[in-house]
């Protein structure tokens, strides 16, 4: 177990009073951004909200998400923490204790925390721009590029690119075994989602193969000519035109329902939410 310098004890005791933690979860968090190089941050404890990201800067993501109080006080603690790292000792050495130097910090396992750093030496494919967010545990590295609208997941040196859309995305959240994507979530101002429910734009630098229509027989007879009245196009009967139509208008309002729920919530801005407004409207 990582076992903290006396100056390190002074640290956590002044910061778990000065932010309102306890000592257990400032001790917590220290390691977690110690384990980030100082700069980012994976956690997971009750007083924290749960499973979180924090990232100097600005990108912050806890289990409570609505919680915006919550979220200011982490924050604020874990940029003390990084001025911490980078201003003390906060760590007594340990030999028998595993670690590496990354940026100027040293990085030991402990607890549930895992690193969430690039790894060294690998890099995204350059078109995809800059990431705004990011995160690696065990094989797997996930990033979103919001100038391409693109979110990569790597897997054992397999990258599969898909296509983000309108979702903005702000963090990840990743259960601790296993390196499937099916245990990697993504947080939008929609909600959660898994990248699953993204279409994949490309695997390894190629796009998926579409579906092949079945081939056709080389030999078709022609019927003989059917009456003038059955060559005639079959229109679609007038009832079922006008469920169509409900249908389609029922789900435009279902969408700017929603839409005005996410308002409410604060979410999306009042500009946001007319000009998506206006948007579905005119698809009536």
């Amino acid at each position: 177990m990582v076992q903290l310098s006396s100056e390190g004890q002074n640290i956590v005791s002044d910061l778990a009073g000065r932010h309102g933690f306890s000592q257990d979860a400032v001790t917590h968090m220290l390691v977690a951004v110690n384990n980030g190089g100082g700069t980012q941050a994976q956690f997971d404890h009750w007083e924290f909200g749960g499973m979180g990201q924090w990232s100097m800067g600005g990108m912050i993501m806890i289990g409570d998400m609505f919680n915006n109080m919550l979220k200011g006080r982490v924050d604020a603690l874990c940029n003390d923490l990084s001025n911490s790292l980078r201003n003390a000792t906060v760590f007594q050495p340990m030999g028998s204790s595993q670690s590496q130097s990354q940026g100027g910090y040293q990085t030991t396992a402990f607890g549930n925390s895992s690193l969430f750093v690039q790894e060294p030496g690998q890099s995204w494919p350059q078109e995809l721009g800059q990431p705004s967010s990011q995160g690696a545990q065990n094989d797997m590295r996930y990033a979103f590029f919001p100038s391409t609208r693109r979110l990569a997941v790597k897997i054992g040196g397999r990258t599969t690119i898909y296509d983000a859309g309108d979702h903005q995305i702000g963090g990840f959240g990743q259960q601790q075994s296993g390196s499937s994507t099916d245990g990697l979530t993504f947080s939008s101002q929609f909600g959660t989602y898994r990248p699953s429910d993204l279409p994949v734009i490309s695997v390894d630098g190629v796009a998926p193969q579409q579906s092949q229509p079945a081939p056709q027989p080389t030999y078709d007879p022609q019927p003989e000519p059917m009456p003038e009245m059955a060559q005639q196009p079959n229109p679609t009967p007038e009832p079922v035109q006008a469920m169509q139509q409900a249908s389609a208008e029922g789900n435009i309002i279902d969408q700017i329902e929603r839409l005005g729920a996410l308002r409410d919530r604060g979410i999306l801005t009042d500009e946001e939410f007319t000009s998506k407004k206006s948007e579905l409207l005119s698809r009536l």
